[in-house]
C-alpha cells in the first residue's frame, strides 16, 4: 500500500492521467484511482474533495499540458511556420493523451477564472502567431476558433474511429492543414478582408 508520506497531488494525479488515456474518462473513478494507487479511497479525500474536484484539476493539468506542447513547437517560429507546427503539436498531445485531451474539455466555464486564464493563455498563443497576417482583432479570434475546430474536430474523428476510408490520416491532416493556410493567406491578401488597414 503507498504509504500517506508519499501520497500526494502529484502522484494522484499521474495515476489519474494514466486511467484516463489507458482506459477512458468514463474509467476514472476514486475506486479505480485507489485500486491503481494501492491505497484505500477514503485516504484520496486527504487530498481532494471528490470526483468533481480531481476532474477539473486534471482538466487543469491537461490545459497546461497542452500550451507547453504548442509554445515549445512555436519557439523560433511565426505565421504558418508557427501555426503549422502547433497545428502538429495539438494533434500529438491529442494522440499521446487522449483521455487527457478529453478532459481539457469539460471545465469550459468562464467563472472558473483559474480554468479561463490557462485556456485564454492557449488561446493567445495561437493569436500572436497570427499576427504576422495583419488581421484586425476580430478576424484573429475568428481565425484562432476556426483552427481549434479544425484541430478537435480531426483529433476527435480520429479517436472515435470516424476515418473508415483506407488513405493515410497523417497526410489527410497535412492537406487540412494546408488548405487551412492557404485560405489564411488568402483572406489576409486584401484589406477587405479582415485585414489591419496601415
Amino acid at each position: 500500500m503507498t504509504s500517506k508520506t508519499r501520497l500526494n497531488s502529484d502522484l494522484i494525479i499521474r495515476a489519474a492521467v494514466r486511467i484516463a488515456d489507458e482506459e477512458g474518462v468514463e474509467a476514472l473513478t476514486l475506486a479505480t484511482l485507489a485500486q491503481r494507487l494501492d491505497i484505500r479511497s477514503p485516504s484520496l479525500y486527504n487530498h481532494i474533495a471528490g470526483l468533481p474536484e480531481l476532474r477539473r484539476l486534471l482538466s487543469l493539468h491537461g490545459l497546461e499540458e497542452l500550451r507547453s506542447e504548442l509554445l515549445h513547437a512555436a519557439v523560433g517560429r511565426a505565421g504558418e511556420g508557427a501555426i503549422r507546427a502547433m497545428a502538429y503539436a495539438y494533434l500529438g498531445f491529442a494522440r499521446a493523451h487522449p483521455g487527457l485531451y478529453e478532459l481539457t474539455l469539460l471545465s469550459s466555464k468562464q467563472e472558473d477564472a483559474e480554468w479561463a486564464k490557462v485556456a485564454n493563455g492557449i488561446a493567445e498563443l495561437v493569436v500572436r502567431a497570427l499576427e504576422s497576417y495583419r488581421l484586425d482583432p476580430a478576424a484573429a479570434i475568428h481565425t484562432a476558433r476556426a483552427l481549434r475546430s479544425l484541430l478537435h474536430g480531426f483529433a476527435s474523428l480520429e479517436r472515435h474511429g470516424g476515418f473508415g476510408l483506407p488513405f493515410d490520416l497523417n497526410e489527410s491532416f497535412a492537406e487540412m492543414v494546408g488548405l487551412f493556410l492557404a485560405g489564411l493567406q488568402a483572406q489576409s491578401a486584401g484589406p477587405e478582408n479582415g485585414r489591419k488597414s496601415d
